[in-house]
């Protein structure tokens, strides 16, 4: 742990209930197996962990009247963009360090916001951007921690199918070309500071829902809680 001469600002904490862990999952293997998406289960943030961060980065946006999803054309800041990849485990140990890094020095809400939402799918169907977005704190929270300095970066130690998705797509390997869907969890640690010395560091753990396509690159769905180990 290192020092921390201040409490931070921006912590976004959210803790799943048994019922909304196994809605989840039942939503994860409808879309294995039977090609739903995942607009059934419900969400509050979908990350674990003992007092999760914010997560934002860096990005300039514009948002819709009466709509949370970042314009086209956005800026997206310091945000990092996606990367082209077709390994869903790669791209969910990159979109979990997304996810866990920020710098409110240099990026604004709205552009942490168009630089997530950059990483989504562009199939409706199955994308939840609602439960990607609830890990940006609300304005007066980030304008805090702007007013703090303060920024994160991270880094992942793993990243495994979970056992439920494995068991589904063993019972049934067709399933996945429905939707091409996969389960990732992440582990990793984040490291704060803020201005002052301030700092600190935690372990991190997310499932993410990825998609990754034949004939295109990985795009994120979803973010969850840990389904299984």
């Amino acid at each position: 742990m290192g020092k921390r001469s201040r409490p931070r600002v921006g912590v976004l904490t959210s803790h799943w209930s048994t019922g909304r862990r196994v809605a989840f999952l039942a939503a994860i293997l409808a879309v294995l197996l039977a090609g739903a998406g995942f607009a059934a289960y419900v969400t509050t943030g979908g990350d674990r962990g003992s007092s999760p961060a914010a997560k934002p980065s860096t990005s300039g946006s514009s948002v819709r009247p009466g709509s949370s999803v970042p314009t086209s054309g956005a800026s997206t800041g310091t945000v990092s963009p996606p990367p082209r990849l077709s390994d869903p485990l790669a791209y969910g140990r990159a979109a979990a360090v997304m996810l866990w890094s920020y710098d409110t020095r240099a990026t604004t809400r709205d552009q942490q916001l168009a630089g997530m939402h950059a990483w989504m799918t562009a199939e409706t169907k199955y994308t939840d951007w609602t439960s990607i977005q609830a890990q940006v704190p609300d304005p007066l929270l980030w304008s805090r921690m702007h007013d703090q300095a303060q920024y994160a970066t991270a880094t992942v130690s793993a990243a495994h199918f979970p056992s439920a998705f494995k068991q589904a797509l063993a019972e049934d390997p067709a399933a996945l070309t429905k939707a091409y869907i996969y389960a990732v969890t992440v582990t990793g640690k984040q490291t704060l500071a803020w201005k002052d010395g301030g700092g600190g560091a935690e372990d991190r753990s997310v499932t993410l829902a990825v998609q990754c396509r034949p004939s295109a690159d990985c795009a994120l769905v979803a973010i969850a809680p840990n389904t299984a180990p």
